[in-house]
Formats: structure tokens, sequence, C-alpha cells
């Protein structure tokens, strides 16, 4: 296990809670190191402290600076679909595992797809925006050039999250709009809708 200072441990620890509630451990090893981990120590552990941190309960002001500033100047957002496997699984997994705080929007319904259409141009899922700049389709290296430019740390900083997919919707489609039929195809893994169009 690498060291890090406390202050540091503490403050990426903290990143990891943007969406879910975390049980952290702060201990003391047999050199008098104090850790800070999301796993249990060791039964040689000495002073174990156990914390609950929650997403919602964690104001921006305890995130490390760097990714507050990041956060702030180029929010990120995932869109996905329920039509899009393994893609948009990768796409997810890619920002967990760099601990990128970001929103997922699931593409659905004609709201959503309008929506996806006017940040990117396109109806393509997986589409990442980090602030202005928009990746359609997943690549990890296109992923990561989008976040190191947008000045997020980099991958291995932050610790890992568990962002899972959101609920998709109960009803998938079920909007009146009139122009849905006169789409154009929407590709592999595009956004569906099933609300009854022919």
């Amino acid at each position: 296990m690498k060291y890090l200072p406390p202050a540091i441990a503490l403050g990426l620890a903290f990143a990891l809670g943007a969406a879910h509630a975390q049980q952290l451990y702060r201990w003391t090893d047999s050199t008098g190191r104090v850790h800070v981990t999301d796993t249990p120590p060791p039964a040689s552990a000495r002073t174990v402290e156990r914390k609950n941190f929650g997403g919602s309960g964690l104001g921006n002001s305890q995130l490390p600076f760097a990714l507050r500033k990041a956060m702030q100047d180029a929010p990120v957002t995932l869109y996905t679909s329920p039509s899009c496997k393994d893609p948009c699984s990768q796409a997810r997994a890619a920002l967990n595992g760099r601990g990128v705080p970001f929103k997922e929007v699931v593409v659905w319904n004609p709201e959503t797809n309008a929506e996806l259409q006017r940040v990117s141009g396109a109806r393509q899922v997986p589409t990442l925006t980090v602030g202005s700049e928009v990746q359609k389709g997943f690549s990890q290296n296109a992923f990561d050039g989008a976040l190191d430019v947008a000045g997020y740390p980099k991958a291995g900083v932050l610790p890992a999250r568990k962002q899972a997919a959101p609920q998709v919707p109960q009803k998938a489609g079920g909007s009146s709009s009139s122009d849905e039929s006169e789409q154009e195809p929407l590709g592999p893994y595009a956004p569906r809708f099933s609300n009854g169009h022919k």
C-alpha cells in the first residue's frame, strides 16, 4: 500500500462519496503511519476509526482543490441508453475507475433524445461531455484526454468510484411527440423508443 499523508488521504477519500454513501477507516499501522482506506484495516491496526460519508452530505469545499475547480469549470456528463450495453458500461467504468464525479443521463424518450442532440449534434451513445468538449463513442484515450485538458486529477490519484447505472424509467417512451415517426435510424448503440409509433 502506498503511503499518503493523512491530510491528502482524507481529501482524496472525500472525493469518492459524490454519489453513494461510503464507509472509511482511519487507522494507524505498527510503524505509526496513519492510513485512510475504504476497506477494513488489518487486525494489527491501532486506533481504528470508522466514518460514514454520503455524497449528498459533502460540500464541494471538502473536495481536493484540483477536482473542485475542474468540476466547476468543466462538469462531466455521460449520456447512455437502455439499448447500449458494453460501450456504455465501459464508459461508466472508465469514469468510475478514474474517480471522476459525473452525471449520467439515460436517453430513453424524445425529451432526453433532444437533449443529447442539442449538446452533441448527434444521437450516438455513449457520449461524454466535459464542459464544452464532446466525445462521441467510447475511447479510453479520448476520455482521458478530455479529462486531462479540463484539469481533472490524473488516473490513479483519486479513489475509484462505484457509481451504478441509473434506473431506467418504468415507462420507456410514453411521450406524445408527433414527430418521432419521422426520425432517421438511430444506429446500433443509439437510444431506442417504444411508445407505439410504427
